[in-house]
């Protein structure tokens, strides 16, 4: 009886979240037929004419299909690379810090970034790299040319990356920083008594020690190879670098929203979804298979 109950509270817990997911992510998903319907502000959504895989054909038969493609899978996979990669090494040389004070202080102030919204990072951003801006005052100080940064589609890519890294980083390497304080003191005081170095203690203890975490984000992050950021780009990108830095997302914007073209626009994002989700099932098989993690 007393365990019934219990059951009982934790459902009616559970309701309140599972109405909003069911409003706002389940009813939703009957706008799916979108896809395969010219859609017809006039006729509605019941009454626009059926056109089967005519979206989906001409999707594939745009050259802006294949750029944006590109640019998000691009995007996303330095996104992924450097938010692995740069977190985890500033975790491990924090963790080498002994004053906690000066640990805190310095953990706090890279970790305030992931607070901000895009809208206020980005206006930062681009009073930063205007033509008139600090970064340009400085190079003009220096004798150079002023640069548009945000106006090139070399440079807009890796501003996108780096941007996003400095907001992030912080937050990653918390959970860096989690697993490195779950390796037993015993094992740095053990190589210690055989005479290891630092880079040794690394790769032979805190390395090791940490690598289930570092396979198990490194697969979750699959899922999102085609998550670019739209919050990011589209506060930042600008008709001069669509080749470089228009992704799914800003594309399904523009096209749905400003153009009005609601069936392409639908297409475009239901084929997202299917391959995200492929991509998800496969990463939790990997996290599942290399690092045993498990949700069900």
């Amino acid at each position: 009886m007393k365990h019934n109950t219990f059951q009982k509270h934790y459902h009616m817990m559970l309701l309140p979240g599972m109405i909003l997911l069911i409003i706002f992510s389940v009813i939703p998903m009957v706008g799916i037929v979108l896809a395969f319907k010219d859609f017809k502000m006039g006729l509605g959504f019941t009454k626009s004419p059926w056109v089967g895989l005519e979206n989906f054909n001409y999707l594939f038969d745009m050259r802006d299909s294949k750029t944006i493609f590109f640019n998000t899978i691009n995007i996303a996979f330095w996104k992924i690379v450097a938010n692995s990669v740069l977190p985890l090494i500033f975790a491990i040389l924090l963790n080498e810090v002994r004053k906690v004070a000066f640990k805190r202080w310095v953990q706090t102030i890279v970790y305030l970034p992931h607070f901000l919204s895009w809208v206020i990072l980005s206006g930062i951003i681009i009073d930063l790299l205007s033509l008139d801006g600090v970064v340009n005052n400085a190079l003009q100080a220096f004798g150079m040319e002023p640069i548009m940064f945000l106006g090139s589609n070399t440079l807009f890519p890796w501003i996108i990356i780096s941007s996003d890294v400095w907001k992030e980083f912080g937050f990653n390497a918390i959970i860096y920083l989690a697993a490195l304080t779950g390796i037993s003191l015993t094992l740095y005081e053990a190589a210690e008594i055989d005479g290891a170095s630092w880079l040794q203690k690394l790769r032979h203890v805190t390395l090791p020690g940490i690598a289930p975490t570092i396979v198990l984000l490194g697969t979750l992050s699959i899922g999102n190879i085609l998550n670019a950021g739209f919050d990011q780009i589209f506060n930042l990108y600008n008709p001069l670098v669509y080749d470089s830095g228009d992704i799914i997302d800003t594309y399904v914007y523009r096209v749905g929203i400003v153009q009005a073209q609601f069936g392409l626009a639908t297409a475009v994002g239901l084929m997202k979804s299917v391959i995200a989700l492929i991509l998800i099932f496969i990463s939790y098989r990997l996290a599942s298979r290399f690092a045993n993690y498990r949700i069900f």
